[in-house]
Formats: structure tokens, sequence, C-alpha cells
């Protein structure tokens, strides 16, 4: 990882634990141009063209290299986050939710951990907010961030089958909701 990047992950928390101390939970959260209420998935931006997911590598619980070949074959939910970003923590029973309702042959949620600790201090977050039905891997470099050029934490991917990207979202979102899981629903049904 760069300094640029560094300095810009450092940012976003800064930037997100203040929006998060000073307006609490009843806000709307600024994601770039767009001010999404919370509950909404207003954010959400859905790609013209499914778009060829450029190259990221993480590992997994064992330490083993992973690379996109993990998000082929089933419509996933990718999650960019980390255990000091305010607003991925608040999402995260959503992300839970969803893929408890959801998940199975034709649909997973997948964390991404962007958090310089690695592996062990996401897998026990995700246990101690009762989140740990969901597939993680970590990026201890945040490699991604820059990869997939995302400005900040969190950054949802929603990839088809082929692993391309058909939407994103910047920022939390009630992932657990009717309306998220009628984008996700729509890209199930494209077999």
């Amino acid at each position: 990882m760069n300094k640029t990047t560094l300095t810009a992950i450092i940012a976003a928390a800064a930037i997100g634990l203040g929006i998060y101390w000073f307006t609490g939970t009843e806000s709307k959260v600024k994601i770039g141009p767009i001010a999404a209420a919370e509950g909404s998935m207003a954010a959400y931006i859905k790609q013209a063209t499914p778009k060829i997911l450029p190259a990221l590598t993480f590992v997994d619980e064992a330490g083993a290299a992973k690379d996109n070949a993990v998000f082929n074959g089933k419509v996933t939910l990718l999650n960019l986050w980390a255990t000091w970003c305010a607003p991925c923590r608040k999402e995260m029973p959503e992300l839970a939710k969803l893929q408890k309702d959801l998940g199975g042959a034709d649909f997973q949620v997948v964390e991404l951990s962007e958090d310089l600790k690695g592996y062990p201090a996401s897998a026990k977050f995700l246990k101690d907010v009762g989140a740990d039905n969901l597939t993680l891997y970590a990026d201890d470099k945040a490699n991604a961030l820059d990869v997939l050029a995302a400005p900040g934490l969190p950054v949802t991917l929603l990839l088809n089958r082929d692993g391309k990207e058909v939407g994103r979202l910047l920022g939390p979102a009630p992932w657990g909701g009717d309306e998220a899981k009628a984008i996700i629903k729509a890209v199930i049904d494209l077999k």
C-alpha cells in the first residue's frame, strides 16, 4: 500500500468517526455528492454493462492466497470494510441478515477486510457482533481499495456469477431490507 492510500484510509476513518459522533444514528450519511438517507438504497450505482473486476489478492483464515476465482459461480455481494470504520461496523448485522435470508447455492456475502491488523482481528469482530456467518477474507495491505478505485469504506460491489461487477454502493446500506434483496434477486434470476 502506498503512502497516499494509507493517508486516505486514515482520513476516511477520522471523517467517518466524526460524522458518527456528531450526527448519531438518525442523520443522513454523505456519500460523495449524494446524500442517501439511512434505510435507503439510493446510493446504489448499477453498471450499464457488467465490468470485469480487476485482479485482487487476499488470504483466507489459514493464510492461503486467494483471488477473484472465489467469486465465480455465485452472485456475490463483496463488502470492503475494516473494524475501525464506524459505518462498516453499523451495517455488519444487515449483511449477516442478508446472508441468512438469501445465502446458499446462488448467492453469498463475502467480507474483504481492509483492516491492517489482518484476519484474526476481523474474525474476532465478526464473531463479537454475531456476523460470523459471513465468508471472510483479509487484505491486510488494503490493496483492494486502490485496485477497485474505492474512495473510502465501506464500499460494496455486487458481482454476477461470472465475477463481474454489476453495481456498487459507497457507504453503509440496509442490506437486510426488501429494496436490497430485490436488487440482488434480479441478478440471481439472470441465470
